[in-house]
């Protein structure tokens, strides 16, 4: 088992977590407006959602592994490019990060609960995402590859759910800093790009 490959992933998906997206501004416009109840249960949401992206992921890919090496390749390819098309857009991207509350509906927690849940299962790119990511981090020659790829979804959903659940649970001021810091944008932006490039290379070598 290779501890500094899963500590790498590990750090990606905390830069990845805490960069501006639909997912995370979600999050924290429901904190800022209704509270961080509100928040949490947004965030409880998304992250069971990811379990059936991991559940795809680790029985679909695992077949393929077992089945043929050269198509293992081929989506670690297509995979790596994804990311590097993903980094392209983060760049063409506007830095100022939408902090617009006026349209955030009051919902009840399990309201929120499932909008959370259903915006993550329903969401193709989810599953696109974690067969661009998670091929790149097989660990371990030793155990199974079902078994690999729900370590690496379980370690993904607790490092998400636990800054998800900061910028819930730090809502208020992460908003006020954005606010008052133009600069976070342009840092975060370029941290986001970085990553995806970086992914994409080591996925290749």
């Amino acid at each position: 088992m290779d501890l500094q490959i899963l500590l790498s992933f590990v750090a990606s998906v905390v830069i990845l977590a805490i960069s501006p997206g639909p997912d995370n501004i979600f999050v924290l416009m429901q904190s800022v407006v209704h509270g961080k109840k509100y928040g949490l249960a947004t965030v409880s949401g998304l992250m069971t959602g990811c379990i059936i992206h991991t559940t795809l992921i680790a029985f679909g890919v695992s077949v393929i592994i077992q089945e043929n090496e050269n198509i293992f390749l081929g989506i670690k390819i297509l995979g790596a490019t994804y990311l590097v098309y993903l980094a392209y857009k983060v760049y063409k991207s506007n830095s100022d990060i939408s902090m617009n509350t006026e349209d955030v509906q009051k919902k009840t927690p399990f309201q929120l609960f499932k909008i959370g849940f259903l915006m993550n299962v329903l969401n193709p790119k989810v599953t696109i995402f974690f067969l661009a990511l998670f091929p790149g981090f097989l660990f371990s020659d030793s155990l199974s590859n079902v078994l690999q790829f729900y370590v690496l979804g379980g370690l993904f959903i607790v490092t998400s759910f636990i800054i998800f659940s900061a910028i819930a649970l730090l809502g208020g001021t992460i908003s006020e800093k954005i606010k008052n810091n133009s600069k976070i944008g342009i840092w975060l932006k370029w941290m986001q790009i970085i990553v995806f490039v970086a992914i994409a290379i080591l996925i290749l070598i």
